[in-house]
């Protein structure tokens, strides 16, 4: 059975696009990204945004596009027994239209990965087939907020994570 994600959370000036790979079984039985309980994610937006990561979760996200960072996952809809990304099929995987979502959002600067699945599943199936403008973008991998990804403490993930506010509201 195929699993499908959620619709890209972005308001049109958004300037960072930050990408997992698919929503894992708590975001998918909640219809929450990053709804895992152990999920990094919340708490260290919340802290280099300067947001309570406890407020409602469409207040979360509305600071996000206050932020100007847009929210998406690489698959649309992909078979993956489980949560974890090396149990996705990658021959399943159908990717999100990333083509109609750089020609609705033209201020995006910089992408990031949330985690090296989202990284390799974008490099290897989407970026290909995008225009040289969105090919030259910087991108940059971060640690996962996983609680599977525990190489790193919260601290040392969260210090990474800050990279996304180094590029400026303007545009």
């Amino acid at each position: 059975m195929h699993d499908t994600g959620f619709p890209c959370v972005a308001a049109g000036d958004a300037r960072i696009l930050i990408l997992g790979s698919m929503p894992g079984v708590a975001s998918l039985e909640a219809v929450q990204y990053y709804a895992h309980p152990r999920n990094a994610f919340w708490p260290i937006m919340g802290e280099i945004f300067g947001f309570d990561a406890k407020l409602p979760y469409a207040e979360r996200l509305e600071q996000l596009k206050e932020n100007r960072v847009a929210l998406w996952d690489v698959a649309h809809r992909c078979i993956r027994p489980g949560s974890l990304d090396s149990n996705i099929d990658r021959d399943s995987i159908e990717p999100n239209d990333f083509a109609a979502f750089f020609e609705h959002h033209p201020q995006i600067a910089a992408i990031f990965f949330n985690g090296s699945a989202a990284e390799a599943l974008f490099r290897s199936l989407v970026l290909p087939d995008l225009p040289e403008s969105i090919r030259t973008l910087p991108m940059l991998r971060l640690p996962s907020t996983s609680p599977a990804h525990a190489a790193l403490r919260f601290e040392q993930k969260r210090e990474q994570w800050r990279r996304v506010t180094e590029f400026p509201a303007g545009g």
